[in-house]
């Protein structure tokens, strides 16, 4: 007897915020004051280039952490970028062990260049092991 396949797709958010990468952190996180916000894309600035992600950490790293006023730093000061992408068709157990190996906690789920959710370490263990 084999165990289902689930997919990132069943188990990612497909609810999330964007952010410009010239936003001051202040505003970032004016944004990010939704209960289960812990991250935000930053988004292309043009067809060549690629997503972000904001992430509390960094800015608990790079603007607390580095007594930095979080109204005079733009994101692009502090993300992430670019980002590993994952497949929403991609078994969440190569997923958990892209993340094992990188050391992430979340990624954005992309698909056709474009992101469509983020999926975290939580929400594979949660949506993904506790089928609804």
């Amino acid at each position: 007897m084999s165990a289902q396949i689930v997919r990132v797709r069943q188990v990612m958010k497909t609810e999330f915020d964007t952010v410009d990468s010239m936003t001051t952190v202040y505003d970032a996180l004016k944004s990010m004051r939704h209960i289960e916000t812990k991250c935000l894309i930053v988004n292309k600035r043009h067809n060549d280039d690629e997503y972000g992600m904001l992430l509390l950490s960094d800015v608990a790293r790079k603007v607390i952490g580095l007594n930095r006023s979080p109204e005079r730093v733009n994101v692009y000061e502090v993300m992430a970028k670019p980002v590993i992408t994952v497949d929403p068709e991609m078994n969440i157990r190569y997923c958990a062990r892209l993340f094992d190996r990188f050391e992430l906690s979340r990624a954005p789920v992309a698909e056709n260049g474009k992101v469509v959710g983020i999926v975290s370490f939580t929400d594979m263990v949660l949506r993904g092991l506790l089928p609804e």
